[in-house]
C-alpha cells in the first residue's frame, strides 16, 4: 500500500513538473466531460420533472374516442346513453368507465368573464395526488344528482375572486349556475400551464351532460385487474359497434402508455446528445494518451535507473498508468463541477417550465468518475506498456 501511495505522489510530481502541459492536456477532458454532465443533467431533471408532473394526475387510464377519419363519424358518435349499455355489457373487463367532456366554455361572476378550459369529472381519482388550496373533491353524490357544483383552479379563483375564499361563491358556466366546492393548488410548469393547466374548471360529467346534452367528447376507461388494457379496450370497441353497426370506427389511447412514450424520447435524445459529448472524451483520451507517449520519451533514462535498481515491468507500467488515470480523473472532475454548474443555472428555468425537476446527482457524480477512470485506463494502458518494455541498458545509454 506504501508503495502504491508513492507511485500517486510521483504521479502528481510529474504532473505539476508539467502543469502548463498537463493542463491542456486535461482541457479536453474537462471540455467533454462538462457537456456530458450538462447534457445528462438538464434532460434528466426535466424527464423526473415532466414525470412527476403527470404522476400527480395519478392512472390516466384509457381513452376511446371516435376515429374521424371514417366515412361517417357522426353515426359512430358515441352518446352518453351508452355509458351504461356499455357498463353492464364489459363491466368484468372494466373497473370504471365514465364519458368525458373537454371544451371551452364563458365563465361568469358579476360583471367578469372568462372564457376558459372546462372538463368533466368524476369521483373516480385513482391514485392522483392533486392537491387543494382549499375545499373538497366531487364524491359520489354530486355525480349522482348531477350536482351544479364545480372546481376551480387557484388562478381562475384569484381572478374571479381577489384576496378572499372562493369557496361557496357561484359563477355561470354556459348560462347555468354553479356553486365553488373546491380550489385546486397550481399545477407547477409554465409547460402544463400552457396547456391549459393554469385557469380551468371542473364540474360533474352529469351536469355537463344537461350544458352539452350532445356526443361525448371520449370515453375515460380503466381495466379490471382480470384484464388487461388492450382486452378492456377491444371489449368497449365490440360493444360500441354492437350499439352503432359494425362499420362504426373507434380508436383507443393509453394514456399511461404516451407518458412511457414521452419520457423514452427523452431519454433517447439524453442518450444522443450524451454520445456527441463522448466524441470530446474520445479526443482527450487521444491527448492524454499522446502526452504520456511523449513522458515516456523525455523519461526514459529515468525508466532505466528504475529497473536497474530493482524495478520491475508491473512497477513500471502502473506508475504512468497511474498518472495517466489521475491526469483523466482531475479533468473529469473539473468538467463535472462545470457540468454540475450549468445544471443548476438551468435548474431555475427548468422547474418554471415543468415543475419541480430531481437532480439525479449521484448519478451524475457515477457516470463521471467512471468516464474518466475508463479513458485514463483506456488511453494509458498503451504508453504505460511501451514505458515497461524498455531495455534498461538502452534506456540508461540514451
Amino acid at each position: 500500500m506504501s508503495r502504491f501511495l508513492a507511485y500517486i505522489r510521483e504521479a502528481f510530481e510529474a504532473i505539476w513538473r508539467n502543469r502548463v502541459r498537463s493542463g491542456l492536456t486535461m482541457l479536453g477532458m474537462i471540455i467533454g466531460t462538462s457537456s456530458i454532465i450538462g447534457v445528462l443533467g438538464v434532460s434528466k431533471a426535466m424527464s423526473g420533472g415532466i414525470s412527476g408532473t403527470l404522476n400527480a394526475f395519478g392512472d390516466a387510464g384509457i381513452s376511446v374516442q371516435v376515429d374521424q377519419n371514417q366515412d361517417d363519424p357522426l353515426s359512430a358518435a358515441i352518446q352518453y346513453r351508452d355509458v351504461p349499455l356499455i357498463r353492464a355489457a364489459v363491466g368484468t373487463k372494466i373497473k370504471h368507465i365514465e364519458p368525458n367532456y373537454q371544451k371551452t366554455l364563458t365563465i361568469r361572476s358579476g360583471k367578469q368573464s372568462y372564457t376558459t378550459f372546462t372538463a368533466s369529472g368524476s369521483d373516480y381519482h385513482p391514485s392522483d395526488t392533486l392537491t387543494l388550496h382549499e375545499g373538497r373533491r366531487l364524491d359520489a353524490n354530486d355525480i349522482a344528482t348531477g350536482d351544479h357544483v364545480c372546481l376551480v383552479s387557484v388562478t381562475l379563483a384569484d381572478k374571479f375572486f381577489p384576496n378572499q375564499s372562493a369557496l361557496g361563491q357561484v359563477v355561470r358556466v354556459g348560462g347555468s349556475r354553479f356553486r365553488i366546492i373546491g380550489v385546486y393548488d397550481q399545477i407547477k410548469g409554465g409547460f402544463f400551464a400552457s396547456l391549459g393547466g393554469s385557469d380551468f374548471l371542473e364540474i360533474p360529467y352529469t351536469s355537463f351532460h344537461e350544458l352539452s346534452p350532445g356526443p361525448v367528447d371520449s370515453l375515460q376507461l380503466y381495466a379490471a385487474d382480470s384484464a388487461s388494457i388492450a382486452q378492456a379496450g377491444d371489449a368497449v370497441i365490440a360493444e360500441l359497434k354492437h350499439l352503432h353497426g359494425t362499420k362504426a370506427k373507434y380508436e383507443t389511447q393509453d394514456n399511461n402508455g404516451q407518458i412511457q412514450s414521452f419520457n423514452a424520447v427523452i431519454g433517447a435524445m439524453s442518450v444522443g446528445l450524451t454520445a456527441i459529448g463522448g466524441v470530446a472524451l474520445v479526443v482527450a483520451g487521444i491527448g492524454i494518451m499522446n502526452i504520456m507517449l511523449v513522458s515516456v520519451t523525455e523519461r526514459t533514462r529515468e525508466i532505466g535507473i528504475r529497473k536497474s535498481i530493482g524495478a520491475n515491468r508491473g512497477d513500471i507500467a502502473l506508475q504512468f498508468l497511474l498518472e495517466a488515470i489521475l491526469l483523466s480523473l482531475m479533468g473529469g472532475g473539473i468538467g463535472t463541477i462545470f457540468g454540475l454548474s450549468v445544471v443548476l443555472l438551468a435548474y431555475g428555468a427548468i422547474e418554471k417550465l415543468v415543475g419541480p425537476a430531481p437532480i439525479p446527482y449521484l448519478l451524475i457524480i457515477s457516470i463521471a468518475a467512471g468516464f474518466s477512470t475508463l479513458i485514463g485506463t483506456v488511453f494509458g494502458t498503451y504508453p504505460a506498456l511501451r514505458a515497461s518494455r524498455l531495455d534498461p541498458i538502452v534506456a540508461l545509454r540514451s
